[in-house]
């Protein structure tokens, strides 16, 4: 599989801290990639380095085999997309001229939206299921539904490389379900998909290969079944669990509430 993300050597200092720390992996097209790690391990901080590269920043991110640097930022755009955990909106846009901010990389300059971009759009709000918000304004959303608005966004931008950061943070079990059904879809299509996730039961059923951050360092990389045990939960996330599993195979965390 062709690699679309190669992260070399990437390290990261917000003053006197250093917050990543030689961190190196790739994400191929056709496969779904999921970063965990206790809050502050510097998951975000690899997104947004990946993204949009930052200040004082070291090693190589390479994106389908050029600099991330080297790309023109509309190139770029038409290539990658993201999902923040969350966005402020300023303005009351609506739903759907929101998502059809997605398009914006794909048309000419100062040109207003095709019927093309807009049957696109209209096609992301019906896959997620959230069509009956077209028309509401962008500021009178729940955490939940903004979520998955910016992700019809990110739909809609036809990304050969998707990066999302936290992307079922304020979503129900089953909104939770059907986005990452969707992720796996876009990775069945070709798509290479880097994940920033706390659910580790969910990212064991979504993800091909994972990836540990502990103190801005990789600990650890591989499958599902050989990162998440218990010995590497005790180790990166300080948590005492039980891992089984579950009747599809995968690993079932289950933590212990009792010492």
């Amino acid at each position: 599989m062709t690699v679309a993300l190669s992260c070399e050597d990437v390290s990261v200092s917000l003053g006197e801290r250093a917050v990543l720390k030689r961190v190196s992996f790739e994400v191929r097209r056709g496969e779904v990639v999921g970063l965990l790690g206790r809050n502050g391990a510097g998951k975000t901080t690899l997104l947004r380095a990946v993204a949009n590269g930052l200040p004082g920043q070291g090693g190589r991110v390479v994106v389908f085999g050029r600099l991330q640097a080297a790309w023109r930022r509309r190139d770029l755009a038409r290539r990658v997309a993201v999902v923040p955990q969350d966005l402020h909106v300023p303005f009351p846009f609506g739903v759907a001229e929101l998502v059809l901010m997605g398009r914006a990389p794909h048309q000419r300059m100062l040109s207003f939206e095709s019927a093309d971009d807009v049957a696109r759009a209209n096609d992301a709000l019906e896959r997620l299921g959230i069509a009956h918000l077209a028309n509401r304004s962008a500021l009178d959303l729940s955490g939940g539904e903004r979520q998955l608005v910016l992700l019809a966004r990110a739909l809609v931008q036809e990304p050969q490389l998707l990066l999302l950061d936290e992307p079922t943070a304020f979503l129900d079990l089953s909104h939770r379900t059907l986005a990452l059904r969707i992720v796996r879809e876009l990775a069945a299509e070709g798509c290479a998909v880097l994940v920033v996730s706390h659910d580790l039961t969910l990212s064991a059923r979504a993800c091909d290969r994972l990836v540990l951050l502990r103190e801005g360092e990789v600990d650890l990389s591989g499958p599902p079944g050989e990162v998440i045990d218990a010995a590497n939960l005790s180790r990166v996330f300080g948590l005492e669990a039980e891992v089984v599993a579950g009747p599809d195979g995968a690993p079932l965390v289950v933590p212990r509430l009792s010492g």
